[in-house]
């Protein structure tokens, strides 16, 4: 009897039919009613937004990438969590703009997929927040037409946009500078002003549950995160009243968005399960002192961006004791 040939190859031996473009394009998939809700809720000028925002991305993966990295999924998500995170009357030629810096800056110049210190997502909203201040933070009205724009969406490049669509404050906004609170249930179903993606964190949650289940998210950076911005919020509420209470912290502006599909990168965050809830943690209370003491009404991408920049500090830190070994100090 002949004996088989031994195959000597390197590792990893063990191999998962869950490749990273199967991956990225689930996530992609799981978007798809959060876009539906958003566009129930602005109309056809969410869509817009949201293709302008892809397409500048990937065009920018197209022709700074090597050829074939647009079929991994990762620019399309990119555009599309940009989308998501921008007012529905923004003019296209932003959101393209913001789609293409996040692509560029975010992504290829680190070295691309995998190599980016930083969500590309955030970095293009980052750009846009710092470029157009006035055009990131003007929000419409939820609400009317179908087919009715929400703003100058056809503007041309680098003129000031004209329109005269009705717009009005976010929660967040009628907190910070008129001491208002919205409704928690219609913050839970989306019927306010804010951004494209802050349409439902009722969809957002079911959305993230269904990744979670698939494994291709970790619960415990989004549950870290809602978690110490209700505790932390809750306890200023109780400690002076004129703060506002946990549930419209954590169901008010991007954070349901910016918890499930951002806090959640495989790239720009931590590798370890006690890292997460370190980063998750340290966000949660970045958010709150934004909100409540700094001079903005929102500080979800900020909080994020600066935990992305401690993530290799965070993975170096809590790294397991590798099995069979034992720590310094313990074998003195």
């Amino acid at each position: 009897m002949t004996a088989p040939n031994l195959i000597v190859t390197a590792s990893p031996h063990l191999k998962d039919r869950d490749t990273t473009p199967r991956i990225m394009w689930t996530v992609t998939a799981s978007l798809v009613p959060v876009v539906l809700s958003s566009a129930f809720f602005f109309g056809i000028s969410a869509i817009l937004v949201i293709l302008a925002a892809m397409l500048g991305a990937l065009l920018t993966e197209r022709a700074l990438s090597k050829p074939g990295t647009l079929q991994d999924g990762s620019a399309m998500i990119t555009g599309l969590l940009l989308g998501l995170s921008l007012p529905p009357g923004i003019p296209l030629w932003m959101a393209a703009l913001g789609g293409a810096f996040g692509i560029g800056f975010g992504k290829v110049i680190w070295g691309g997929l995998g190599q980016n210190a930083f969500n590309p997502a955030l970095i293009g909203r980052a750009f846009l927040q710092t470029a157009f201040p006035v055009a990131i933070t003007t929000w419409p009205t939820p609400g009317g037409s179908f087919f009715a724009l929400k703003g100058d969406l056809f503007a041309f490049p680098f003129m000031h946009p004209v329109s005269d669509v009705v717009t009005s404050a976010t929660p967040l906004g009628l907190f910070k500078f008129e001491q208002k609170l919205t409704s928690v249930v219609d913050l839970v179903l989306g019927t306010t002003g804010g951004s494209v993606g802050e349409t439902s964190a009722l969809v957002i949650l079911i959305c993230g549950a269904f990744l979670a289940w698939k494994g291709y998210l970790n619960w415990r950076s989004p549950v870290s995160i809602l978690v110490t911005v209700f505790v932390a919020s809750q306890v200023l509420h109780f400690l002076n009243g004129k703060y506002p209470d946990g549930l419209f912290m954590v169901f008010s502006g991007g954070l349901m968005l910016g918890a499930v599909y951002m806090a959640t990168d495989m790239v720009t965050v931590p590798t370890t399960n006690k890292g997460r809830w370190v980063f998750g943690v340290c966000t949660g209370l970045i958010v709150v002192v934004i909100r409540v003491f700094g001079g903005l009404p929102e500080g979800v991408m900020y909080a994020i961006l600066i935990m992305n920049a401690f993530t290799p500090l965070i993975n170096r830190v809590t790294q397991p004791t590798v099995f069979g070994t034992v720590k310094l100090k313990e074998a003195k």
